[in-house]
């Protein structure tokens, strides 16, 4: 794989979990939309909907996984920034390639591995809500499981051939928003 292919793969990447994460982000006011409801039902009219409850944690559930990919990309995951942050690029670039190959990509490998049979049981079983009166279609939440595995563990390549590219000395070849920001 070539300097330049490896850089356009990043690219790549970056672009899906870009539109993947934007998109499913605006599963949020949804969600919040649908739990004020609920709680009106409830506390203004003593009533609910048992399919709109399960609505509103689904959504939540199908965004978070979603947009792992995303949070990566954008560096808003939870990480030890005393020692990264101040870090020049090259640095970072270890610890980015260290930290996928011996800590995100065997995760992903474990949670797959885990999930897939979980995931295609609850498929092959078209698996529901489990509150009487909640919502069909729970064996699609659970398949977000699989797209979370596979957006973070794309991403999670992207971040170490990026590495690759800064350790080589082409970080230059990725565009400017994937480039390692510099304090």
């Amino acid at each position: 794989m070539t300097m330049r292919a490896i850089a356009l793969f990043v690219s790549a990447v970056g672009r899906l979990n870009t539109f993947v994460g934007r998109t499913f982000a605006w599963l949020v006011p949804a969600a919040v939309l649908i739990c004020f409801a609920v709680v009106v039902q409830r506390y203004v009219f003593s009533t609910t909907q048992l399919w709109l409850q399960d609505l509103y944690v689904w959504l939540n559930g199908a965004m978070f996984m979603a947009v792992a990919g995303y949070t990566l990309l954008i560096d808003s995951h939870v990480r030890v920034d005393i020692l990264y942050r101040p870090a020049p690029a090259r640095r970072k670039a270890i610890m980015d390639l260290i930290g996928v190959l011996l800590f995100l990509l065997p995760y992903c490998a474990v949670v797959w591995l885990w999930g897939f049979e979980y995931v295609q049981r609850a498929w092959n079983l078209h698996e529901g809500s489990a509150n009487p009166g909640g919502m069909p279609g729970l064996y699609i939440l659970k398949g977000f499981i699989l797209v979370f595995v596979v957006l973070v563990a794309l991403q999670g390549i992207a971040m170490a051939l990026r590495s690759v590219l800064v350790l080589a000395g082409r970080e230059s070849l990725l565009p400017a928003a994937y480039r390692y920001q510099v304090q």
